[in-house]
């Protein structure tokens, strides 16, 4: 989806640990090894709630796991949206190409430089998770693409409310198809 990017109410760019506010209230902070208990209890919650929702083949086996999360850490793409000090969500922004987009069965609205929004989960304590995480990276990028399992009709929802098209059909390295949104 391309929306022009954002003004912010407070960012402070280049620091050790970004911060960012956005209403109401969001923090959004680079997720450090201390917040990786949090994290990963967010991830499992996702997994039972997708579950709980006929979403059983997304995030199987344990997925993402700690290892992953520690690669995002390290790679400073994995983010956590926090309220009053609370770790509410996570997400992982990739600024830059990501290669499992380059084949795609259909069409990309457009070819420009894009970044990227991988494995966002939600505590499901408050509403608007995703609309923070996009306020965020809209802020460095104004060209977003996102995938999601075809059972994952909640997310598929969010993506259409925000303003995302569905563009086709991509494969992860693994094989297995996303829907690819724009």
């Amino acid at each position: 989806s391309q929306k022009p990017v954002r003004k912010l109410m407070e960012v402070q760019v280049f620091l050790a640990t970004p911060i960012f506010m956005n209403k109401p209230n969001y923090q959004i902070d680079l997720t450090s090894v201390n917040d990786l208990e949090v994290v990963m209890n967010i991830y499992e919650q996702a997994r039972r709630f997708m579950r709980e929702n006929n979403n059983l083949e997304q995030w199987i086996n344990g997925y993402p796991s700690k290892e992953v999360i520690l690669q995002d850490i390290a790679l400073r793409q994995s983010y956590v949206i926090k309220k009053d000090g609370v770790i509410l969500a996570v997400f992982a922004f990739i600024k830059g190409n990501d290669e499992t987009y380059d084949y795609i069965e259909g069409e990309w609205l457009n070819n420009s430089k894009y970044g990227v929004i991988h494995r966002i989960a939600s505590s499901h304590q408050e509403k608007g998770m995703l609309k923070a995480a996009l306020d965020y990276c809209f802020n460095y990028v104004n060209n977003i693409r996102i995938d999601t399992h075809k059972d994952n009709i909640m997310m598929q929802n969010a993506l259409t409310k925000e303003g995302f098209i569905k563009c086709g059909i991509i494969y992860l390295k693994d094989g297995n198809p996303r829907i690819a949104y724009h």
